[in-house]
């Protein structure tokens, strides 16, 4: 099992940008996909991005993509979503999740992802 946290979360204003963090205690994501997902209040839980955490292979939704960066440091077990051109609609509680590797196919799928973190809020103002 891997414990996940995530940290970096805040209230910012509309164009400003955010870094998420999500640090592994336990065992390593060697063999992980991982993913951020969102959920906002009322709302489903949603994809955002994942990353292969071997191959460095992103996906992302097409709300965020031009706008976020997902990315990893293996030295820092340590995976990042870069968010730029925050809008008021990024607004959401936000989720780091760690699933296995062979499941890169459904990576969009939350029901695939074992592992979750505690989730970091995000309020973009307008």
């Amino acid at each position: 099992q891997v414990q996940l946290v995530e940290s970096g979360g805040g209230l910012v204003q509309a164009g400003d940008s955010l870094r998420l963090s999500c640090a592994s205690s336990g065992r390593t994501f060697s063999t992980y996909v991982m993913g951020w997902f969102r959920q906002a209040p009322g709302k489903e839980r949603e994809f955002v991005a994942a990353i292969n955490w071997s191959s460095g292979s992103t996906n992302y939704a097409d709300s965020v993509k031009g706008r976020f960066t997902i990315s990893r440091d293996k030295a820092k077990n340590t995976v990042y979503l870069q968010m730029d051109s925050l809008k008021p609609e990024d607004t959401a509680v936000y989720y780091c999740a760690a699933g296995a590797s062979g499941m890169w196919n459904l990576r969009t799928d939350k029901s695939r992802y074992a592992d979750w973190g505690q989730g970091t809020q995000v309020t973009v103002s307008s």
